[in-house]
């Protein structure tokens, strides 16, 4: 059997479970957590749902298992796995995963999304519990999970974005990003955490703030070319042409001024306003539509269009994977903290998956993991590029 040393990914994975808090009393420990934590990231991989199917893959991949860790009493029944997932401290855990994020790839991303999810069956409404929302943070040009924060609704996001913020500083993941969150956090507060923690902002600016969007939208209504840089962006799919005009403008001194009414926004750093112009095309009609951006980092046009851009990234290369290929969206896991736990198991698992280097879709991916134990082995301990 390989030694840890020579899998770097693997060894990085079981340190940090090993991390995870355990309460038992050690003496009574048959399934100890790291364990645990394999068996259902490596179930999940292979295409496992729920804990029945987990423990099924397990018991008929125990071998498998054995490379890695003893497991001396087998894995635990499907009651078991459900009783010590709902168990661990999802804080705990969730740090766990952000720590090996953080190893696993160690270059600051340039951009980071922010952005909530609800998975929508993990409700429970005989307790008066609502389903679980969690806001991630994730490294658009790598496709890569970097953390999440659970909070009650997303009507709550404002109060988990700080706490998730910090949580990417301590792992160092915020050093020179540029991060991009819907209008939903475009407060001056949340602007100040993501400057104090050494990151760019670009947060989009709507009705929730209607006197600095009604300043940006009228700037850009009449503003001369020579105060604008703009760039443009064509796409073409579907029976569809989108022409996207990206205008930026870094005169921003007539937002700095005194304040002209008491609580006017002030947001940190301001260097540039920005406008997407959108015009959509179909056979049969046409739609169009303005956004409004507000920026810390002096970007270009094309910058900033990759930034917008690849903010969109986090609904179609994590939101949609989670949903139709993790099935997230119909999981029934309501007690405990087992919901939490599993969601954060699933950002393991898409991690290990995308970094796989070959052509299949992360569909096949988990698929061939599920009866090709050297196949999973090699997603686990994947070879240098």
């Amino acid at each position: 059997m390989e030694g840890l040393g020579e899998r770097p990914r693997l060894a990085g994975l079981l340190k940090h479970f090993s991390a995870v808090t355990d309460a038992r009393e050690e003496w009574r420990v048959a399934h100890p957590l790291p364990e645990v934590l394999l068996l259902t990231v490596c179930g999940t991989i292979a295409s496992c749902d729920d804990y029945e199917d987990i423990v099924e893959w397990g018991e008929a991949h125990l071998s498998f298992l054995r490379r890695f860790l003893p497991y001396h009493h087998g894995v635990p029944c499907a009651d078991w796995l459900r009783v010590l997932m709902n168990r661990i401290e999802p804080g705990v855990f969730s740090a766990c995963f952000m720590a090996w994020a953080a190893e696993v790839r160690p270059d600051a991303p340039a951009l980071i999304a922010l952005d909530g999810k609800t998975s929508r069956r993990s409700h429970d409404r005989s307790r008066g519990r609502q389903a679980l929302h969690l806001v991630s943070a994730f490294a658009t040009n790598e496709r890569l999970v970097l953390g999440q924060e659970a909070v009650a609704d997303k009507s709550c996001e404002q109060e988990a974005i700080p706490a998730l913020l910090a949580r990417l500083a301590e792992s160092g993941a915020l050093d020179g990003a540029v991060v991009t969150i819907d209008a939903i956090a475009c407060t001056p507060a949340i602007a100040a955490e993501i400057v104090a923690r050494g990151a760019d902002y670009v947060l989009a600016v709507k009705a929730n703030q209607p006197s600095l969007h009604r300043e940006i939208q009228a700037f850009f209504a009449d503003a001369p070319a020579a105060a604008v840089e703009d760039f443009v962006d064509l796409d073409k799919d579907h029976g569809r042409i989108e022409e996207r005009r990206y205008v930026v403008s870094k005169e921003v001194d007539w937002l700095d001024g005194p304040r002209r009414f008491p609580g006017e926004l002030r947001f940190p750093k301001l260097a540039a306003i920005a406008m997407v112009d959108a015009k959509v095309e179909f056979h049969d009609r046409c739609h169009r539509q303005r956004r409004y951006y507000i920026v810390s980092a002096a970007l270009g046009a094309q910058a900033l269009a990759a930034a917008i851009r690849g903010h969109w990234r986090i609904e179609n290369s994590l939101h949609w994977v989670l949903d139709v290929v993790f099935k997230d969206d119909i999981s029934r896991l309501r007690k405990g903290h087992g919901a939490q736990n599993m969601a954060i198991v699933r950002h393991f698992a898409i991690n290990i998956v995308r970094a796989a280097n070959d052509r299949r879709s992360l569909k096949t991916r988990r698929k061939r993991a599920s009866w090709d134990p050297d196949y999973l082995a090699s997603l686990l301990n994947p070879k240098p590029h």
